[in-house]
Formats: structure tokens, C-alpha cells, sequence
């Protein structure tokens, strides 16, 4: 293979943010192409890297960048079917973004800044995948966190993009510390940075200190990866630009963490504590956030904590000992979830808001958005794992996995020895997956409905209702008290959708419908990943699929009845639907909404609503001490230090005036002086 291919994958993107920051204010014109045709060209690349490199090879390529003293750092590549895969859909996710943007962000005067950084990020990421060395890899890794800063924040004007663009840094960051400690020890450890001489050295048992770097690892992943306890950033990350959220928060990112530990799984595999504190992060993590996805009413935070529970279902997969079944579920989920983010997209510039309970109320909004109605049903269903969409086939995977773990015949495929892994990593896993398929099926079926399916919804639009959907809602246009994260509208609601908006979503329902079944034939993607079997078991697909079944139709019917109850008249139950501002109206008219949620939620609705307190938690724990903390710091700056600063020159001050007294000009005071000097040093001799 040519090495000048995979170079180019990230380096394209890299040059194409130089240029659009460069010449996009300048020639606004050509700002669009140049953040459209580097990244398609590194996507095209990036598939011919992967057919060229075929299955079951790897390339490992390098120079050395420096000495350290230590473990020297490289710069090179490390390709292996892992890597391709992940790199085709990084390119795949990131063209649809750029094409997608161009309409949704038509009209921001900020736009080429945001290419850039798109663009930036892209070539970030492609240098995760590819890089062959972990401090390189930090790079990236680092590069991404500062662009989801700004591409979170980019309407820097609103409050709550500027809060959610800094928390995200910051909670990050807080992970980001004990993972380079981490690299570090890895390194020593290992002798190299290079990660096929670590993976080497975790074969061979040559690490000191696996449980050690394991868990420090671990801290950056639960940061960038959104997981318990450090995944309360990812809701609010939802106040940018929705392409942001499909490219960061779906496929990327958010990844990051997940393909590390499948990287770097050998090492994980020599400390069974650590394979059981994954398993339990990701437990919590996977329920968790599917209870707080059926309560939320800003459609992007439903699919945010979604992310976040699919997410655990991938580092669950891991603590099962199975990188195959995590990768897997990692791609097939980048497909959807971004498909997912982008009809999102397509749903809030016809509704003008992002609250479901608000689009409950719209005359025909399906019929305004058939493509985004159709391809968010798609997605739901492969959200769901329901055959024979690609969710079903990479669900029934990780079930599959951790089946195999809890039975004490984890799917390590060579990595280690199945008796690594605890059988209680594999337990925690498949009773947490199980529920998790329940609850994600409850809220995918919960969105759906809610949003295209309401009474008011399914309605023919009179002349007035269609009037009054085109216009800006007030203020207070979602359900009262849920948390929300709106973004500035950057599209006419007046105007149909542009086709740039349109086809990605039919570009990335393919994979959606269709990527599953690679892995059903061993010569297909098992044989590009490390040879396993990828076939989901019977007993699990037959499990997996009931509980996604019940949940549909425990949701269904939770709706049914509320909507009935409504539509007669009877009175609410006792936690009540939740009563949301009328579409058009005055800002104090309200409606009843029949939410499915509140009924299969019961008393955890209200704490599930907001995270169940876990920021409120972390805000009094570290905030307020900090914020305290720092006060005090003010406070002894200002007052103490600064008092002798200033006393010191105060001091000097006074002297100055003091001898300046003394220096008159007149020469007979001068001669005075001296003459009672000299009388004064006489007298003190003679005495």
C-alpha cells in the first residue's frame, strides 16, 4: 500500500479548515466547498485504505518524532479492519454533516468558523483511528475536546451554549488528567509508546501496574465517552448546532473512548477489577440514562441520553471481553443515531422548537417532513434492535457476549483467556442490556408517537393551524420545569427543506437498514475484525427481541390510554400529564399533553426529568467548595496581599516626602546643617 493514502485521510481535512478559516470571510463563496470536498475526499480515501489493506492484515508504519530520554514518540500509523471500519464511518458521518450544514447553517455569518472546525475535528478523530503511537494519539484526542468547545458554544450569545461549551471542557478535562497519568505508566511500563509494543508487552505480561493503568485509563474514557460518573456534560452539549451533535455526539467523539479501550483491550483483559468496574459503569450508565431518555421533552436530550445508554451497551461489550460485538454495535450505532440527529434537525426547522410535547401539537407535522418522518422510524426501529435492522444484529451481539462471559466462556477471539474475564462482568452486563432494550424501546416508541402520532398531530392543518406552525413560538414553548436546550433557529420555517438536508438522511439510512447483516457470514466483517463469530445466539435474540417488544407495546399502550382519557375528559392520574403552553397562544394558555412517560414512570418521572439529581449532586459536592474556595483566594489576593503590596510602596512613598522636606534649595540652610553635624559629631568624640 502506498502510504501516502492513509497520510492523506487526516491531513485533507486538516489543510480544508486552514484554507475555510483562511479564505472563508474573505471569499464566502468558496467556504462551502472547502468544507465539503477535503472531507469527502479523506471519506473516499479512507474506503480505498480500507479495500486495500483486505482483511485480516495489518500496517504499522512510523518515524521518530523526538527523543524523550524514555520511551521515544512516534509518529506513525497502525492499520488493522478496526481501524478501517471506524475511519470509513468518521468520513461517512463527517460528509453528511458538512453537506447537511450548509443549509442549516445558510444564513450564519459564522459559518466558515464552524467549517473549520468540523473539519479540524475530522481530521482529529481520523488521527485517533489511525495513529500508531498513544501520545500522537493524545493529540487527537485533545484537538477533539478543544473543537467540541467551540462547535458546542458556537452560539457563544446564548447563556446556555456558553454553559454547556465550558462544562463539557471541564468534565472532560477532569478525565483527561488521570488518563495521560495513564499513557504514561502505560509507556513505562511498556518500554514504547507504540501501541503495537504495548499490546505486545500486555501479551507477554510485561506490565507492572495493569489494574493501575486500567482504571486511570478508564477516567478518560468515562470523559469523552459520556459515561457514569462523568456523562452529565452530553445533555446539556445539545445547545449546538444539531449537525454538531450528529458529528460529535453520535459517531466521533464520543467514540473516542470506546475504540481506545477495544484498541487497548489486551491490557484491559490482565486485571479483572477493572473489567468489573466497566461492567458497572456501564450498567449504570445503560439504565440510567434510558429512565432519564423517557422522561425528557427536548427531543435532542432524549436522543443525547439515548447516546449515552447505547454507549454503555459498547463499553459493556468490552467488559464481556468481546471488542468484535463493541465495534460493531459502535458502527452500526454511528449510522443511526447520526440519521437520528439529522431528521432531528430536519423535524425542529418545520416545528421551530424542540419540544415534543410543543410538536404534539402541530396540525400534519409528519406531512410536512415525510423524509424525516420516515427515516426517524427507521432509526427508531433499528434503535430498538428490531430485525432486521443493523441495531438488532450488533444488539444481539453484546447480549450474545455477555451471555458468553456470564457462562465463563467469554469471547476474548485470541485476545486472552476466556477465564479473564469475571463472570460477573458478563451478569452485571446481560441484566442491565436486557432492561436497558426494555426502557430503549419505551421512549424510541414514546418519541415517535408523541411527535408525529398525537391527536392533534394526525389532524388535516386548517388554514390558521399552518399559519401559526410557521411562526416563532413564544418563549415558554416547552412543558414548564424540563430541563431544555434550544438552539437558534438558523432556517426559515415558512420554507420545505432543502435538498441538503434531505438526502443525507437517505445516504445513512443504508447502513442503518442494511449493515447488520455483514456480520451474519464469518468471511464478512468478523473476518475484517479479529475472526469471531458475530451471529447473535438464539436464546438471547428471542430475549432481546421480547423485551424490545414489550416495551413498544407497553408504551403504546401507556399512550393509548392517556390519549383516550384525554380525548373523554377523565381527570389525569395522579402524577398528571404534563401541561405545556398553547401553540400560538398566549404564553399563560395551557393543553394537556397525554405523555406515556409520566404513566410507565410513575414517582421516578420528576427525578428522572432532571438526571436524578446527579448534577444538583455534583454542584454542591465540587461546585460550590470550588467556587468557595476560590472566593477565599479573591479574598486573601485582594485584601492581604495586596495590602502589603500596596503598604510597601505606600511606605516608600513617605519616605520620598520626607527627604523631599529636607531638600529646600537654599545653600545657607545646607551650610547650617552641616555645621551642627560637625558640632554634634564633636561633642559625641569629646564626650
Amino acid at each position: 500500500m502506498n502510504l501516502a493514502l492513509p497520510v492523506l485521510v487526516p491531513a485533507l481535512p486538516a489543510l480544508g479548515a486552514a484554507a475555510t478559516l483562511a479564505v472563508g470571510r474573505k471569499a464566502p463563496g468558496l467556504a462551502r466547498p472547502l468544507a465539503i470536498v477535503p472531507v469527502a475526499v479523506a471519506a473516499v480515501l479512507a474506503l480505498v485504505v480500507a479495500l486495500q489493506l483486505g482483511t485480516g492484515q495489518t500496517l504499522d508504519a512510523g518515524t521518530r518524532l523526538t527523543p524523550t530520554g524514555g520511551p521515544d514518540i512516534t509518529l506513525g500509523l497502525h492499520l488493522d479492519g478496526f481501524s478501517s471500519l471506524i475511519s470509513v464511518l468518521v468520513g461517512l458521518v463527517a460528509t453528511c454533516v458538512q453537506v447537511y450544514s450548509t443549509a442549516y447553517l445558510k444564513e450564519d455569518p459564522r459559518y466558515p468558523s464552524y467549517a473549520a472546525l468540523v473539519s479540524l475535528f475530522t481530521a482529529a478523530m481520523f488521527l485517533v483511528v489511525y495513529s500508531g503511537d498513544l501520545i500522537v494519539l493524545l493529540v487527537g484526542w485533545e484537538v477533539m475536546g478543544l473543537c467540541s468547545y467551540f462547535l458546542i458554544g458556537h452560539h457563544w450569545e446564548t447563556a446556555d451554549a456558553r454553559s454547556a461549551s465550558l462544562k463539557a471542557f471541564l468534565v472532560t478535562k477532569l478525565g483527561d488528567v488521570p488518563f495521560l497519568f495513564g499513557i504514561f505508566l502505560l509507556g513505562a511500563d511498556a518500554g514504547s509508546f507504540r501501541v503495537p509494543d504495548v499490546l505486545a508487552a500486555a501479551t507477554e505480561g510485561r506490565l507492572g501496574h495493569p489494574t493501575l493503568t486500567a482504571l486511570l485509563l478508564l477516567a478518560g474514557v468515562a470523559g469523552k465517552s459520556a459515561q457514569f460518573p462523568l456523562h452529565t456534560w452530553l445533555p446539556d452539549a445539545m445547545a449546538g448546532p444539531t449537525p454538531v451533535s450528529a458529528l460529535i455526539h453520535a459517531a466521533t467523539m464520543v467514540a473516542a473512548g470506546i475504540y481506545l479501550v477495544a484498541r487497548l483491550l489486551p491490557v484491559f483483559l490482565l486485571s479483572g477489577a477493572a473489567l468489573v468496574v466497566l461492567a458497572v459503569m456501564a450498567a449504570v450508565t445503560m439504565i440510567g440514562s434510558a429512565l432519564c431518555a423517557l422522561a425528557q421533552d427536548d427531543l435532542k436530550r432524549v436522543l443525547a441520553y439515548s447516546t449515552v445508554g447505547q454507549l454503555g451497551y459498547m463499553a459493556g461489550a468490552l467488559a464481556s471481553g468481546d471488542r468484535e460485538a463493541s465495534v460493531f454495535h459502535l458502527v452500526s450505532h454511528g449510522a443511526f443515531k447520526a440519521l437520528l440527529f439529522l431528521a432531528a434537525g430536519v423535524v425542529i426547522h418545520a416545528a421551530h422548537t424542540n419540544s415534543i410535547s410543543a410538536m404534539s401539537r402541530m396540525p400534519g407535522l409528519r406531512k410536512r417532513v415525510p423524509d424525516a418522518y420516515w427515516t426517524t422510524g427507521i432509526a427508531l426501529v433499528a434503535l430498538v434492535g428490531l430485525p432486521p435492522f443493523s441495531g438488532f444484529f450488533s444488539k444481539e451481539a453484546v447480549l450474545t457476549a455477555a451471555e458468553h462471559a456470564a457462562n465463563g466462556e467469554a469471547l476474548t477471539n485470541g485476545l486472552g483467556p476466556a477465564s479473564a474475564v469475571p463472570q460477573a462482568a458478563g451478569w452485571i452486563v446481560l441484566i442491565s442490556a436486557g432492561l436497558t432494550a426494555l426502557l430503549t424501546a419505551a421512549y424510541a416508541t414514546r418519541l415517535f408517537l408523541l411527535a408525529f402520532h398525537s391527536p392533534a398531530g394526525a389532524a388535516v392543518p386548517t388554514a390558521a393551524a399552518a399559519k401559526a406552525r410557521v411562526q416563532v413560538l413564544a418563549p415558554a414553548d416547552h412543558e414548564a420545569g424540563a430541563p431544555y436546550s434550544p438552539e437558534l433557529d438558523e432556517a426559515d420555517p415558512a420554507t420545505a427543506e432543502p435538498p441538503a438536508m434531505r438526502w443525507p438522511l437517505w445516504v445513512l439510512a443504508v447502513p442503518t437498514m442494511g449493515f447488520g447483516i455483514v456480520g451474519l457470514r464469518s468471511d464478512w466483517l468478523p473476518a475484517l475484525l479479529d475472526g469471531g463469530s458475530l451471529r447473535p445466539s438464539a436464546v438471547t435474540a428471542v430475549t432481546g427481541t421480547g423485551l424490545a417488544a414489550v416495551g413498544v407495546i407497553a408504551a403504546y399502550g401507556a399512550w393509548r390510554s392517556a390519549t383516550a382519557r384525554l380525548g373523554t375528559g377523565r381527570p389525569a392520574p395522579a402524577g398528571g400529564w404534563g401541561r405545556v403552553p398553547e401553540q400560538g397562544g398566549a404564553p399563560a394558555a395551557e393543553v394537556i399533553v397525554a405523555d406515556p412517560g409520566r404513566t410507565l414512570l410513575g414517582p421516578l418521572f420528576g427525578p428522572a426529568r432532571h438526571g436524578f439529581g446527579v448534577d444538583r449532586l455534583y454542584h454542591a459536592l465540587f461546585v460550590r467548595p470550588v467556587g468557595a474556595a476560590a472566593k477565599l483566594v479573591r479574598f486573601l489576593d485582594r485584601e492581604v496581599v495586596e495590602t502589603y503590596v500596596r503598604g510597601s510602596g505606600a511606605g516608600a512613598n513617605l519616605l520620598g516626602r520626607a527627604v523631599r522636606l529636607a531638600q529646600t534649595g537654599n545653600a545657607q540652610t545646607y551650610l547650617s546643617a552641616l555645621l551642627a553635624g560637625v558640632v554634634l559629631l564633636a561633642v559625641l568624640v569629646a564626650v
